[in-house]
């Protein structure tokens, strides 16, 4: 006689729909994104970390439910707040690290810094410091995997600012000509530089942009990992099924200002806090200790790796060279031996 199957003694959240090595991704990864940003803006402040720096503090959810809703093989693309991006989808920290230092062990070789991350084999196409400047290419990564007819999708990232420029509309609407197998993401955090949106755009809600151009489009509480998931899924299953892009609106909120050198006077501290009891990461961790995924032990001695990576982080890039001056003639140009061109 066959065994009864023995029922599960855990309760599981309704709410949850998600398995436990699921719940258990996100945290681990969205601790390392915080505890990596963490320690690159003491580091900049400590002028170890030169130039721009973007901190993606507050956001973390956008980048992990997106990368657990997507396949191996589908491309990614963002504007200069991409640290954590590559993070989730796998690139060694340290190279990350490495990078913010200028390093050559970076994974720009030290020539991208903060801005300008690239792991071309994580399917990660940068980083790009010109503001909507990746949403055209992020629709051209779409079109080289529809013409090859790799049933991938690409998901391009932006910030609530960027949806002003004239390359966000002329993306969307050839995205939609062509039916492209593209996800569009706008990370709207609120604020453009120190800008709100109110002061910037009649239309706040930035979702509806896309029914300009019939594109089906939402917004998504980016504060919670799983909605972020479950709206890149759906998008993701419309684009591999040939039924076009998608616009994502993701509501979230950075609690740092826009780069280092902004103070951020013009929000108040009240707003702060009211989307630091939203937390992204403590409600994923409250998910996971009342399903029982894990105890406050087993979630503490991930907080110690975590905080041990990041320490190994900062020890490879310090004992990291910088690049040689010859590296200036390097990777300037497809063809090695370019005839205009002399070391």
């Amino acid at each position: 006689m066959a065994k009864t199957k023995e029922k599960s003694t855990t309760k599981v959240d309704p709410k949850a729909n998600f398995s436990k090595e699921t719940y258990m991704f996100w945290y681990e990864n969205m601790l390392l994104m915080r505890k990596f940003e963490e320690k690159a803006g003491q580091l900049y402040g400590q002028q170890k970390i030169r130039g721009f720096c973007h901190l993606y503090i507050g956001q973390e959810a956008c980048a992990a439910g997106s990368v657990s809703a997507l396949e191996e093989g589908d491309k990614y693309i963002t504007a200069y707040r991409d640290h954590a991006h590559p993070i989730v989808l796998g690139t060694d920290p340290r190279k990350l690290m490495a990078e913010l230092y200028g390093k050559e062990t970076g994974v720009s070789r030290g020539k991208g810094g903060s801005m300008h991350m690239f792991d071309v084999e994580k399917g990660f196409f940068g980083g790009h410091g010109i503001v909507g400047a990746q949403v055209p290419l992020g629709a051209g990564l779409a079109f080289a995997e529809q013409y090859k007819k790799t049933g991938k999708v690409s998901i391009t990232y932006m910030g609530d600012g960027a949806v002003r420029q004239g390359a966000f509309h002329e993306a969307l609407n050839m995205a939609m000509t062509y039916k492209l197998p593209a996800i569009f993401v706008i990370e709207n955090n609120g604020y453009a530089m120190g800008t709100s949106v109110q002061r910037t755009s009649n239309v706040t809600d930035l979702y509806k942009l896309g029914s300009a151009y019939e594109m089906p489009s939402f917004p998504v509480d980016a504060m919670k990992v799983e909605e972020v998931h479950k709206a890149v899924a759906e998008a993701a299953e419309r684009a591999r099924r040939g039924d076009g892009p998608t616009l994502l609106e993701f509501r979230t909120y950075r609690y740092k200002g826009h780069s280092m050198s902004d103070p951020a006077k013009y929000r108040t501290k009240e707003e702060v806090e009211e989307y630091k009891s939203q937390d992204p990461i403590e409600q994923v961790k409250t998910t996971i200790l009342k399903n029982k995924f894990a105890s406050e032990e087993e979630l503490d001695a991930i907080g110690k790796k975590v905080k041990e990576t990041v320490a190994e982080c900062v020890k490879f890039a310090e004992e990291s060279s910088y690049p040689p001056a010859t590296d200036a003639y390097r990777d300037v140009y497809a063809d090695p031996a370019y005839p205009f061109i002399n070391d």
